[in-house]
């Protein structure tokens, strides 16, 4: 089908310059052909470069959707031990495990990564959050604690949901 476009396309072409020959009537069916053959290949020339234009920037963004996936994937498996030094430095209480938690922070922020710390009393919001216990309580669908703070990207990902508790009125 694209061959037959494609041959109609050079006829109509042929055509127009024959129309034009006569117009110039200095020039030769060989010059018009050569001219019909460089308007041709000009034409591919452009379409290919096009393709290709197209095709570096498929796999500009691929690539850099893969970066964000391996960046996620890595981040996933680094915060359970940021939390084992939340988790000691509640006990120990020492100034060096508190700069290295800051520290590791920090990388976290420099990459893009947002910290989601839900308050006592802050409304649940399940994009955000995941619920590990139901508390009785007045205040309903209100978080009562924070068991570990969640993360996400400053595009809006969540690389991991806060877990807390939430209060909910007995019935």
């Amino acid at each position: 089908m694209k061959d037959k476009t494609k041959q109609k396309k050079q006829r109509d072409s042929i055509a127009s310059l024959q129309n034009d020959t006569a117009s110039h009537p200095g020039r030769s069916v060989a010059t018009d052909r050569i001219f019909e053959e460089n308007s041709i290949l000009k034409n591919q020339l452009a379409r290919a470069l096009a393709d290709y234009d197209n095709l570096r920037k498929r796999t500009d963004e691929e690539k850099i959707t893969w970066m964000k996936f391996a960046t996620q994937k890595l981040i996933q498996n680094l915060l359970p031990v940021l939390d084992t030094f939340e988790s000691a430095q509640e006990h120990v209480k020492d100034s060096g495990l508190a700069i290295a938690i800051n520290q590791f922070k920090d990388v976290l922020k420099s990459e893009g990564l947002l910290e989601i710390r839900p308050k006592v009393g802050d409304e649940f919001d399940e994009n955000l959050m995941e619920v590990v216990d139901i508390i009785s309580g007045e205040q309903d669908g209100k978080v009562s604690e924070t068991l570990t703070s969640g993360w996400k990207f400053t595009s809006g990902l969540v690389v991991r949901h806060a877990r807390v508790k939430v209060f909910k009125i007995p019935s």
